[in-house]
């Protein structure tokens, strides 16, 4: 039977972590996994983080073009219930909210 567990990060970067920790210490397969905003606006989380920050050398300037319209959200398609535990590990490493599964 398969599995789909979800969660929203605060910023793109933790969403961005999660995705690589699942695929290369896991093995998930990246068509298996989804990344999507929370709403209906474009969004990089509800914070700014990794690239949405200010640039460094040669451009100091701070940024502040980050769409902040709302969460990322990261599915994971599962067959495999044993997997889900790493999941949800992963999730949780990269300060995931409102982990569901359906």
């Amino acid at each position: 039977m398969s599995t789909t567990l979800t969660a929203s990060f605060d910023t793109r970067r933790e969403a961005e972590m999660t995705v690589e920790r699942l695929v290369q210490q896991f093995g998930i397969e990246r068509t298996d996994i989804f990344i999507a905003t929370a709403g209906d606006e474009n969004s990089a989380g509800v914070e700014r983080a990794g690239s949405d920050t200010e640039a460094g050398s040669p451009s100091p300037e701070e940024r502040d073009d980050s769409e902040l319209e709302g969460r990322v959200t990261v599915s994971v398609d599962l067959e495999d219930e044993a997997v889900a535990g790493e999941v949800r590990s992963a999730f949780a490493e990269f300060d995931a909210a409102e982990v569901t599964e359906s």
